[in-house]
């Protein structure tokens, strides 16, 4: 198995987890949690995909990730007004 295998498995791993968290109501879509394993997985996921120059799966990696940060940004931004 390549690193970049590895580096991708760990990445889909994270983000997978992520959904099953969410789908069996574990943590809610709205969570930091839920926000910080997807900007997490989707960097992973990201980087592997730049390692083996998959360029259009970099794309969407990359924006997952700035999703995932508007998420959290709001999250913080709602949490700073009440």
């Amino acid at each position: 198995m390549k690193t970049s295998d590895i580096v991708a498995t760990i990445g889909v791993s994270i983000l997978l987890i992520a959904f099953f968290l969410q789908t069996l109501k574990v943590i809610r879509s709205e969570s930091n949690t839920y926000g910080l394993l997807n900007l997490m997985g989707a960097a992973v996921a990201g980087y592997s995909s730049w390692m083996i120059g998959f360029f259009p799966f970099v794309v969407l990696e990359a924006v997952w990730c700035g999703v995932a940060i508007l998420s959290l940004i709001k999250n913080f931004k709602t949490k700073r007004s009440t």
